[in-house]
C-alpha cells in the first residue's frame, strides 16, 4: 500500500517561496517582507502576497512564481494567492533597509562598486555604442552591472539596448531601473518623449546626474558604467565633482583630428581627480573579402592618443555592419559569437574586469601607532 504524501507545513512553503526573486529588487520575496502570511489547511495553501506598489509591472510574474513555488511543496494540492499592496510605512521601511543606512551617494570612494565613465572629445565616434556593449559584456562575465546614460542631450542607451519604451518604477522615494540583458539601466530618455529636445542649463544637468546616482536603486553592483556626453561641459564637471574616484575610458577613432579632441576630455577627467585607464579606438578599419583592411578613417589615432596620455590602448574595434545594425535594432553586438567588433568589445570587457579596483581615494582600515 502506497504511503501518502507528507502534510505540507508553513515552514516548508516559506522555504520554497524563498526561491522566488523579485525581478526589480533582485531579492527573495520573503526577504522583502512581501509574504506577510502563509496559511495551510490540509492540502490547501493560502499565500498573502503584498506588492511594493499599485500597478507593479512585475506583478503577474511574481504571482505566477509564488503560485508555482508553493505548489511544488510535497503535500500541497491547491494554492490560493491573495494579492495586496504594502502600506506606506512597510514600503518606506523596506527601502530604508535596502539602502542599508548608506549615504545619499552610494558610489563613494569607499564603495566596493567600480565606476567607469566612458567619454570622448567629440560626438560621432561611437562612444554610446561602445558603452552599451561594454556594459552587456561585463554582465556576460557574471558581474552585477548598472548603466547610467549621462548623455542628457543626446541620450541613446535605451534604444541601443532594445528598451526604448521602458520606464522606471518608483517605489516610495526610490527609483527602480529597468533591466536589459541583465544590466540595470537609467536614462533621461525614460522620462521624456524620444522626440523631445532636452535643453537644460548647468544646475538642471547637475541635479539630473545627481538624482540618477542617489535616487535610483541599483542594488549591490560590481560595476557602474556611465555613458558621458562628448566634450568637456557641465555634465563632465558634475560627474567629476560627484565621482572623483571614477575610472575613465576615452573613445576615439583612428582619425588624427578626433584623437586630438579626445585628449581634452581625458585632461578634464584628470583635473577632477579621476583616473584615465585607457583608450578605445573605434572604427579601426573595415575588413575586405580578400583579407585586406580598408582604413576609412585613417590609422594611428588611438595609439597616438594613448601615447600622449601615457595609458594603454585597450582595444581597437573594427568597423562592422553588424555592429551598426545591432545598434539600430537594439541588439548588442557582443551577443553575437562570430562578429569581430563584438569579439573586440568582449576582450575589452575582460581587460577592464581584470584590472581590478585601485586604492586611490579609499580609506584603509589602518591607523598610525
Amino acid at each position: 500500500m502506497a504511503e501518502s504524501a507528507p502534510a505540507a507545513t508553513e515552514q516548508a512553503v516559506r522555504a520554497a517561496l524563498a526561491g522566488v526573486i523579485d525581478p526589480e529588487l533582485r531579492r527573495p520575496v520573503t526577504e522583502l517582507d512581501m509574504v506577510p502570511r502563509v496559511a495551510v489547511d490540509g492540502d490547501r495553501v493560502t499565500v498573502g502576497l503584498e506588492l511594493t506598489i499599485v500597478g507593479c509591472p512585475a506583478a503577474t510574474r511574481i504571482e505566477a512564481d509564488v503560485r508555482a513555488a508553493a505548489a511544488s511543496v510535497p503535500g500541497v494540492g491547491a494554492v490560493d494567492v491573495e494579492v495586496g499592496v504594502m502600506d506606506r510605512a512597510t514600503r518606506d521601511a523596506l527601502i530604508a533597509r535596502l539602502r542599508g543606512g548608506k549615504p545619499a551617494m552610494p558610489f563613494t570612494a569607499d564603495s566596493l562598486t567600480r565606476v567607469i565613465a566612458v567619454t570622448s572629445g567629440k560626438g560621432g565616434v561611437g562612444k554610446s555604442t561602445i558603452t552599451a556593449n561594454l556594459a552587456v559584456a561585463l554582465a556576460q562575465q557574471g558581474l552585477r552591472v548598472g548603466l547610467v546614460d549621462a548623455d542628457v542631450f543626446g541620450f541613446s542607451i535605451p534604444g541601443l539596448l532594445g528598451i526604448p519604451e521602458a520606464r522606471p518604477t518608483r517605489v516610495g522615494e526610490a527609483i527602480m531601473p529597468p533591466r536589459a540583458h541583465d544590466v540595470a539601466v537609467i536614462s533621461i530618455g525614460m522620462f521624456v518623449d524620444a522626440r523631445t529636445a532636452v535643453s537644460w542649463r548647468g544646475p538642471m544637468l547637475h541635479r539630473t546626474v545627481q538624482q540618477f546616482l542617489t535616487d535610483v536603486y541599483f542594488g549591490d553592483l560590481d560595476v557602474l558604467v556611465l555613458d558621458m556626453p562628448p566634450g568637456t561641459g557641465d555634465v563632465a564637471i558634475s560627474v567629476g565633482q560627484l565621482l572623483p574616484h571614477a575610472e575613465v575610458l576615452v573613445v576615439t577613432t583612428p582619425q588624427r583630428a578626433a584623437a586630438d579632441v579626445a585628449e581634452r576630455s581625458a585632461m578634464v577627467a584628470r583635473q577632477t581627480g579621476q583616473t584615465v585607464i585607457g583608450v578605445v579606438e573605434n572604427m579601426a578599419g573595415l575588413a575586405q573579402a580578400d583579407g585586406s583592411v580598408l582604413e576609412l578613417f585613417g590609422s594611428g589615432g588611438g595609439a597616438e592618443t594613448a601615447a600622449r596620455l601615457e595609458v594603454p590602448l585597450l582595444a581597437q574595434v573594427p568597423l562592422s555592419i553588424a555592429l551598426r545594425e545591432g545598434g539600430d535594432e537594439g541588439r548588442p553586438i557582443v551577443l553575437e559569437a562570430d562578429d569581430p567588433a563584438g569579439a573586440a568589445i568582449r576582450a575589452l570587457a575582460q581587460t577592464v574586469a581584470a584590472r581590478g579596483r585601485g586604492l586611490a581615494g579609499r580609506s584603509l582600515p589602518f591607523s598610525p601607532r
